[in-house]
């Protein structure tokens, strides 16, 4: 199992992130008590689809030589208050001479980050102390 280090203090509400060798922070912002040290969890969300996607993107370009130059994604939900559905909206930017056919690709290969399949999986969270 990877493991991911969450740690908080008495510090409203800052919580140190820890994954291997890096260090990020998160917070709330200062409206709802925190300090506006870092991302929000639901920035953290968003930008793990977003950057998911545009690196599988990446990746998937690459591989087929195809010329993309840069890819630019902004990330948002919603939610269907009478059903409780969360509705991710992906803005995908490709910027490069790609075809459509190639565009087209890029968009379906996007959609398949392991990200995406994780949030629109059957998902289970289990909580044990340790």
């Amino acid at each position: 199992m990877k493991t991911t280090i969450v740690s908080i203090g008495k510090q409203k509400y800052k919580t140190e992130i820890q994954a291997k060798n890096h260090i990020i922070v998160a917070d709330e912002p200062v409206e709802l008590g925190g300090q506006d040290l870092g991302f929000t969890p639901t920035e953290l969300l968003e930008s793990s689809l977003a950057s998911c996607t545009a690196m599988t993107i990446r990746m998937y370009a690459d591989r087929k030589g195809w010329e993309l130059d840069g890819v630019e994604i902004k990330v948002g939900y919603k939610k269907n208050v009478n059903t409780n559905q969360i509705t991710f909206i992906k803005e995908i930017q490709l910027f490069g001479k790609l075809s459509n056919e190639q565009l087209d690709k890029l968009m379906e290969i996007g959609a398949k980050c392991p990200i995406e399949k994780i949030i629109t999986g059957n998902i289970v969270v289990q909580s044990n102390f340790i």
